[in-house]
């Protein structure tokens, strides 16, 4: 058995060009997927976000339409509803990694608030792609990636192939242009390697022990390659 941490956002809303805060959070889907299939290996998991708030569920990510409908939104909020280790988070500030064997990040819109610019995710990050160890992170999760900066200022990212989400999904979202900046603009400026799939198409890159999922219908396959290298 091994010890997955979950780097989740800790904030419900994400603040848009305008000022406005666009209420938001994790995107239920890219928890729920990669929790059940970890869960369903016999792994222990570990929620951490900033500050050790209990994090906030992107309500439309509980919508029917983007669950396949009303049974599939059911059964997602019922996995939710029992993801205990979710209304018990530790403080991002205080995690070790030397106790966990994979960290993963889902997304939602909530990291492009906080966990972009967040020193101790961007150095857990750091620690985690120089150990080795699998890190999984989708969507808008690559976000946190932003804050992996090395101390000669370069981001530890640079050079890597990564999925995340797409300024064409951004823009058939209706978010794009009432965005302060765009993930896959950024990610690309920081001299990350954006592999840009079909919009909504499941898309998983696999680059050393980073693995990386463009949108919510990648999280199920970026945790069976993560399961992988676990072993």
């Amino acid at each position: 058995m091994s010890k997955i941490l979950f780097v989740m956002t800790g904030v419900d809303y994400w603040t848009l060009a305008d000022g406005t805060k666009h209420p938001t959070g994790f995107w239920a889907e890219e928890a729920v997927a990669p929790y059940e299939a970890f869960k369903a290996a016999g792994h222990e998991i570990v929620v951490a976000t900033p500050g050790g708030v209990v994090p906030t569920v992107d309500r439309g990510s509980l919508a029917p339409e983007v669950n396949g409908g009303q049974e599939g939104a059911d059964r997602i909020a019922a996995v939710l509803a029992s993801m205990a280790e979710i209304e018990n988070p530790i403080r991002l500030e205080d995690v070790r990694l030397d106790d966990y064997d994979a960290v993963f990040y889902p997304g939602g819109h909530g990291p492009m608030e906080d966990l972009a610019v967040d020193a101790a995710s961007g150095g857990l990050l750091i620690g985690t792609l120089d150990s080795g160890k699998p890190l999984g992170v989708v969507c808008h999760g690559p976000a946190a990636l932003l804050a992996a900066e090395r101390s000669d200022g370069s981001n530890a990212f640079a050079g890597y192939r990564v999925a995340a989400f797409t300024n064409a999904e951004e823009t058939q979202a209706g978010l794009a242009e009432r965005a302060r900046w765009l993930l896959q603009t950024r990610l690309e400026e920081a001299g990350v390697d954006v592999r840009v799939g079909e919009p909504w198409a499941p898309n998983v890159v696999v680059d050393r022990n980073l693995i990386t999922g463009q949108n919510p219908a990648s999280s199920a396959p970026l945790a069976a390659e993560l399961l992988k290298k676990l072993g």
